[in-house]
């Protein structure tokens, strides 16, 4: 009789300590700029999986693949990315510039305030809510023309109001 040594799967603590690195190594050399992210990441979800893990000594290789996985689509999410840069920051405003426009928004809500309230309504349901005129129609249960009317008179009434302030 021949003694044939079984050896046990690793713990999932063992498989980190002894795989960490190369798998920060593959995502570096995959092209990661996190690889280090992308290897914490894989042995997460390894973790979540183990488990359920029917062949322990596939778990290095479940790893490695997950390590490509996350590198690819990182990449991939990065080239899209840059694709689209981001908007420029607006331009800083200066702390008189920001009372000013503080005051405007101020004396325009007060102006708003004072319009009667269907053409308070109607600007509101259209510029505030991005509303069209039928939907403002059917929340005010009124028809389209009344609508264009109200907001008409609305607007005039706004702009008349901010040239007396002004």
């Amino acid at each position: 009789m021949i003694d044939v040594p079984t050896t046990a799967p690793p713990s999932f603590t063992e498989l980190f300590a002894a795989h960490h690195q190369s798998m920060v190594r593959l995502a570096g050399l995959l092209g990661a700029d996190d690889p280090e992210d992308i290897a914490q990441e894989a042995f997460a979800r390894l973790h979540a999986r183990w488990p359920r893990l029917r062949d322990g000594g596939a778990a290095v290789a479940y790893v490695r693949s997950i390590v490509c996985n996350l590198t690819r689509n990182r990449l991939r999410h990065l080239r899209l990315v840059r694709l689209r840069p981001p908007e420029p920051p607006a331009a800083a405003r200066s702390g008189e510039q920001a009372v000013l426009v503080a005051e405007e928004h101020r004396e325009l809500l007060a102006a708003v305030d004072r319009l009667p309230r269907r053409q308070r309504e109607a600007l509101v349901l259209r510029y505030w809510l991005d509303l069209s005129e039928r939907e403002i129609a059917e929340t005010m249960r009124v028809s389209p023309g009344s609508v264009k009317t109200h907001t008409s008179r609305g607007l005039s009434a706004l702009a008349r109001a901010m040239k007396e302030d002004s």
